[in-house]
């Protein structure tokens, strides 16, 4: 059972990266999927959730209108788009299980119960 999350890098401020969550081992579509995201000496911040069929997305308002997310159950993945990106968005990502939406794009302890490796994202010029 494992959830991965990739396609961080190194990107200008402006530019755009999508980052992927890959469930392998459970179907991906039984769960509401998170993204989290974690900057060096800072807490864990929310970033979006989206339900488990894909009709609700949520986003922080620090990101709304900038990411988008999506998902393809019958690929188990799930997409956060990354447009406009600022150096305050630089962070590891981490995409993450939960049985619902319950903090809108918000992060709160408890919500999220699986985790997946994070990926780096780095915006500098």
């Amino acid at each position: 059972v494992q959830l991965q999350a990739s396609g961080g890098g190194l990107v200008q401020p402006g530019g755009s990266l999508r980052l992927s969550c890959a469930a392998s081992g459970f179907p991906l579509d039984d769960f509401a999927i998170g993204w989290i995201r974690q900057a060096p000496g800072k807490e864990r911040e929310g970033v979006s959730c989206i339900s488990r069929s894909g009709d609700s997305t949520h986003y922080a308002s620090s990101v709304k209108g900038r990411f988008t997310v999506s998902r393809d159950n019958a690929e188990n993945t799930v997409w956060l788009q990354m447009d406009s990106l600022k150096p305050e968005d630089t962070a590891v990502y981490y995409c993450a299980t939960a049985l619902g939406c319950y903090g809108g794009g918000d992060y709160f302890p408890g919500v999220y119960d699986f985790w997946g490796q994070g990926t780096l994202v780095t915006v500098s010029s």
